[in-house]
């Protein structure tokens, strides 16, 4: 029931998820909604798709804390309850992020080692792909919370991307260590300290060069780089559109380099990735964009489903201890 164009566009994905995976895919909310969603696809029933009633939906708008304590049935906490009880493997939600957060917190607990969750989103870079946290799960930071950050980072570089000594940058305000606030300069020294492949801060400018395999800022900071990285992407597509609608040559240019174009935009379109990962619970969970598409619900899926099948949580809790 969650995100902007919900229940419709996250039937869709998850139609399409069921299509493709060799998994179950539960939709929890408001089943008579739901069910309308489906009657586009009169074969949901033999896909493996099966409904939970969850009369409440927590709205964008409201407190995530008061929300989640006020409705124990919505829909994303009756969602975490059965991936606590082991009756599903992971939790997808596009809905209201906090709620998500202190949703999973309340039934998963939290990994050994992390005082924090955090949201771990994959970013392009000219290089390879990068991950950035925390991407908006912890407003307010401590300098051993971006350190932990920092280790769960690398953990999911390594076992996400393949990174077999991810480095590791803190977005600060310049690349001395005396750069930035109390924050960031705490968390230098304590990086600095640590076994990480710690490279020093790197400025806002650095951040898709492709530097650095593990980005880490507090939530409200990599938040903001998020949103405004998406508004940029759309900006530049739009004027691209417009200079290539311009005149015949602009046009005959577009159609020949055609193939290069889609190429970009699934390098730089945050739907190709389905989602982000909520390190730090003990339970598998995938954080989608409030405006996600029937494509990036699909892909979150089945971001959901590599992870689940490959035990990603027992690899990210054994990477952890292994750093402390």
């Amino acid at each position: 029931m969650g995100g902007d164009h919900a229940p419709a566009v996250v039937v869709d994905g998850a139609v399409a998820a069921a299509r493709h995976l060799d998994a179950g895919v539960d939709l929890v909310g408001r089943t008579a909604a739901i069910e309308q969603a489906l009657s586009a696809y009169p074969d949901w029933r033999s896909l493996g798709i099966g409904l939970v009633e969850a009369p409440d939906v927590i709205e964008m708008a409201e407190s995530p804390a008061s929300a989640v304590r006020r409705k124990p049935r919505s829909s994303v906490r009756v969602a975490a309850d059965r991936v606590a009880r082991r009756e599903a493997a992971a939790l997808v939600s596009a809905g209201h992020t906090g709620a998500t957060v202190l949703s999973a917190h309340a039934a998963f607990g939290m990994v050994a080692g992390v005082d924090r969750p955090a949201l771990a989103t994959t970013i392009p870079t000219r290089r390879r792909p990068a991950v950035l946290l925390d991407a908006g799960a912890n407003v307010e930071c401590r300098p051993h919370h971006l350190l932990q950050f920092a280790v769960m980072g690398s953990v999911y570089a390594r076992l996400a991307h393949g990174v077999d000594e991810p480095r590791v940058g803190l977005l600060s305000i310049g690349e001395e260590e005396s750069k930035g606030n109390e924050l960031t300069r705490e968390a230098h020294r304590l990086l600095k300290g640590s076994a990480l492949h710690f490279i020093g801060n790197i400025e806002g400018r650095e951040i898709y060069s492709g530097v650095a395999d593990v980005v880490v800022c507090d939530g409200f900071t990599g938040n903001i780089v998020l949103k405004t990285s998406e508004g940029l992407v759309e900006t530049v597509e739009a004027l691209l559109g417009d200079e290539l609608q311009g005149t015949f040559s602009s046009q005959v240019g577009y159609l020949l380099s055609k193939r290069a174009f889609r190429r970009f935009r699934r390098r730089v379109d945050y739907s190709e990735y389905g989602g982000a990962a909520l390190l730090g619970v003990a339970g598998l969970v995938i954080v989608g964009h409030g405006r996600s598409s029937a494509r990036a619900v699909r892909n979150a899926v089945a971001m959901a489903y590599r992870f689940a099948t490959g035990d990603f949580i027992s690899k990210v809790e054994q990477g952890i201890g292994e750093a402390a």
